[in-house]
């Protein structure tokens, strides 16, 4: 069943813990991450240099960008080490039904 402002990603049950995958939710990259018994959606593009958070690595709610190293906060998106300094956004996420559901407001900035 569609829930009103939220895109449907996936079943519940295809998250893998702690392993970010990456979807796009009408033209803008999204990160979901299962880290403990929560469900976390973030832009999944590093505000440092331009590569995709999803292939990065998961420890706690973090996600470190692979290519210099900046972790940002999955509740938040801010970044907890340099060479990031801009956070980057985070979306709501619903589970439903044993679906992953993500709202996400398309950027008309670019």
């Amino acid at each position: 069943m569609p829930i009103s402002g939220y895109t449907f990603l996936c079943r519940f049950d295809v998250l893998e813990e702690d392993v970010p995958r990456r979807f796009e939710v009408e033209g803008t990259p999204v990160s979901v991450v299962l880290t403990g018994d929560e469900v976390f959606a973030i832009h999944d593009v590093c505000s440092h240099s331009a590569v995709s958070l999803s292939e990065g690595e998961v420890e706690g709610c973090t996600v470190e960008c692979w290519l210099h190293g900046s972790r940002f906060d999955l509740r938040t998106g801010k970044p907890l080490d340099p060479p990031a300094a801009r956070p980057v956004p985070v979306y709501p996420v619903r589970i439903e039904d044993g679906g992953v559901y993500v709202g996400v407001v398309s950027r008309s900035d670019g």
